[in-house]
C-alpha cells in the first residue's frame, strides 16, 4: 500500500474516490460541506432522504457528483461529533478502507484526518490512519493452495490535511505509521502461522533475517546445551516434552550511543502449548499456536524500530519452546531449579510460560537494561478480568507503569494496571520448594506476575499479560499484533522526553 499526504479542495481532486465524513443527525463535515456546496446541494439532498444518517461506520458510495473531478464520493458515518475520539476515528478508517478495497476503487483521497478528533493533532490523525488502513487490508492466505485474487484492490491512499504548513510533520507521521504497520504485520504473520511451521527454530530464523536487515542489529541464538550450562532448569524443563529443541533468541539493536542503557523486551515464545501433562481441553486447542504472540510482539517492535531507525538501544530476549505431553515432560510435583538458583515446585504443567520467562528475565540482567518489559499470553484469568480490550499491566516501578499506560492511551492500544501487592505472594508458598508455579484459583493474573517479580528484583520491570488481546477467537480467529503499537509509542515517548 502506498500512502502520501497533500492539501487541497475536495471538489478539485482527480481521484477514483474522495472520502468525507458525516456525523449523526446528518451533519456534514467541513470537507463534505465543500463538496455539497460545489455540487449545488447534491449530497445534502441525498442524505435528507435517509440514505445515510451518520452512524459510525456506515458508508454510502456516490457516482457522478456534479461539479467534482473525482469518479466517486464515499460518505462515511462518524457517529456523534461530541463523542468522536480515537476509537471512533479508527472504526471509521477501518470501515471505509474495507469498503473501498471490496468496491474496486484502487486509490482514494481521505479527508478524514481533517475531522476534529478529541485530543489528536493532524500528525497523529495521519499516523493512525496509516496504521488502521494497513490493519484493515491485512490478509493471511499464504498457506492456501488457491489464493483468491482481488480484481481491483486498494493500492494508494492520499491523506488530506488542512494546511500545507503541516505537510512536513504529516509526511513524518506517514513514515512512522508505516513503520509501526510493518511491525504489526510481522507480529500478525508469525502469530497466524501453524505450530508445524512456526517452531522455535523458525522463530530463530526470522530473528536472524531481521538482524540481517540492519548493520545496527546483531543476534545470538542459544541452544539447549548452552542453556544447560547457564543453569536454565526452568526453561529446559518445559522443552523436555517436545522433539523441537528450545531456543533462547537474543536480538540487539543499537540505535543510540553506548551511554544509553537499553530497553529490554522479553517475549514468551511457546510456539504450541498443549498444556503438557496437565493437558488442555480439546476444544479450541488449535488456538494455542498463538501462545508465542509475546515473542511475535518483540520481533514486531524491533522490526518497527529498525525500519524507522529509532535512536534507542533495544534488547529483545525470546525464550522459545513447545509444551507437549511426553514421557520426559514435567509432571505435577516435579521440582526444578531456575537460572537464578531459586527452586520451583510445578503444580500445573500448563503454567509453563512463567517457567520459560523466569530464566529469560534472569538472563536479561546481564545487559543492565534501563527498564525491562515482558509480554506473554500468560493467564486465562486476564481474559476473565479484562476481556479482549485491555492488556493486564503490573510492575515494580511506578514511572515505567505510568509511561506504559500513557503510551497505551496515545496509541489506542490500552492497558489496565492490576495490583502487585505483597499480600498475594503467599499464594505461591510451597512445602517443598522456594515457590510453586501457580497460586490457586484466585487472582491468577496477579499471582503469575508475583511469580515473575521474584526474578526481576534487580531491574525496573513491567509485565504485560496479553492473553485476551493478542488474538481474536472464533470464526474470525486471527492474531492482532498487539502490543506492538503500545511498545513503539513508549519508545517514541522516551525519545521525545530525552530531547
Amino acid at each position: 500500500m502506498e500512502f502520501s499526504v497533500k492539501s487541497g479542495n475536495p471538489e478539485k481532486q482527480r481521484s477514483a474516490c474522495v472520502v468525507v465524513g458525516v456525523f449523526e443527525s446528518r451533519r456534514l463535515s467541513a470537507a463534505a460541506e465543500q463538496l455539497d456546496k460545489a455540487s449545488d446541494g447534491f449530497i445534502s439532498n441525498l442524505i435528507r432522504r435517509g440514505d445515510l444518517d451518520g452512524k459510525t461506520g456506515q458508508t454510502l458510495l456516490l457516482y457522478h457528483v456534479p461539479n467534482t473531478l473525482c469518479d466517486r464520493v464515499m460518505l462515511v458515518g462518524c457517529g456523534k461529533e461530541r463523542d468522536f475520539g480515537l476509537r471512533q476515528y479508527r472504526k471509521v478508517i477501518e470501515a471505509v478502507t474495507r469498503a473501498l478495497d471490496e468496491g474496486g476503487a484502487m486509490e482514494a483521497v481521505y479527508y478524514l484526518p481533517e475531522l476534529p478528533v478529541k485530543g489528536l493533532g493532524t500528525a497523529m490523525k495521519v499516523r493512525q490512519a496509516v496504521i488502521t488502513a494497513d490493519y484493515a487490508l491485512y490478509r493471511f492466505d499464504q498457506l492456501k493452495s488457491k489464493q483468491e485474487k482481488q480484481r481491483r484492490p486498494l493500492r494508494k491512499l492520499i491523506l488530506s490535511i488542512p494546511s500545507r504548513r503541516e505537510l512536513a510533520e504529516s509526511e513524518e507521521a506517514v513514515r512512522i505509521g508505516q513503520g509501526i504497520a510493518r511491525g504489526v504485520r510481522l507480529a500478525r504473520d508469525l502469530g497466524n502461522l501453524p505450530g508445524n511451521v512456526c517452531t522455535p527454530s523458525y522463530l530463530a530464523e526470522q530473528a536472524r533475517e531481521l538482524a540481517g536487515s540492519s548493520d545496527k542489529a546483531s543476534i545470538e541464538v542459544l541452544d539447549e546445551a548452552q542453556m544447560k550450562k547457564l543453569g536454565m532448569g526452568a526453561l529446559l524443563s518445559v522443552s523436555r516434552g517436545s522433539r523441537e529443541p528450545a531456543k533462547l533468541i537474543v536480538l540487539q539493536y543499537r540505535g543510540a550511543g553506548e551511554d544509553h542503557k537499553p530497553v529490554a523486551l522479553v517475549g514468551k515464545g511457546l510456539t504450541f502449548d498443549a498444556g503438557g501433562i496437565s493437558i488442555k481441553p480439546a476444544a479450541q486447542m488449535d488456538e494455542m499456536k498463538y501462545d508465542m504472540c509475546g515473542a511475535a510482539a518483540v520481533l514486531g517492535t524491533l522490526r518497527a524500530a529498525i525500519d524507522m531507525d529509532l535512536p534507542v538501544n533495544l534488547v529483545g530476549v525470546i525464550p522459545s519452546s513447545e509444551n507437549l505431553p511426553d514421557g520426559a515432560a514435567n509432571k505435577p510435583g516435579d521440582i526444578v531449579t531456575s537460572m537464578s538458583g531459586q527452586t520451583i515446585e510445578i503444580l500445573n504443567t500448563d503454567a509453563e510460560g512463567r517457567l520459560i520467562l523466569c530464566d529469560a528475565l534472569t538472563y536479561t540482567e546481564r545487559f543492565k537494561p534501563d527498564v525491562v518489559i515482558d509480554m506473554a499470553t500468560l493467564t486465562g484469568a486476564c481474559i476473565v478480568a479484562l476481556g479482549s480490550h485491555a492488556h493486564g499491566l503490573l510492575g515494580n516501578h511506578k514511572p515505567l507503569v505510568h509511561d506504559l499506560l500513557n503510551a497505551g492511551k496515545a496509541s489506542g492500544d490500552r492497558a489496565w494496571e492490576l495490583p502487585l501487592w505483597d499480600d498475594y505472594q503467599q499464594q505461591l508458598d510451597s512445602n517443598f520448594a522456594d515457590m510453586a508455579n501457580i497460586g490457586g484459583k484466585g487472582a491468577g493474573t496477579i499471582t503469575a506476575a508475583c511469580f515473575l517479580s521474584r526474578f526481576t528484583k534487580k531491574m525496573h520491570w513491567a509485565h504485560l499479560d496479553i492473553a485476551g488481546t493478542a488474538w481474536i477467537s472464533g470464526d474470525k480467529k486471527c492474531a492482532t499484533g498487539r502490543p506492538v503499537g503500545m511498545l513503539v509509542q513508549y519508545l517514541l515517548d522516551r525519545i521525545e522526553h530525552r530531547k
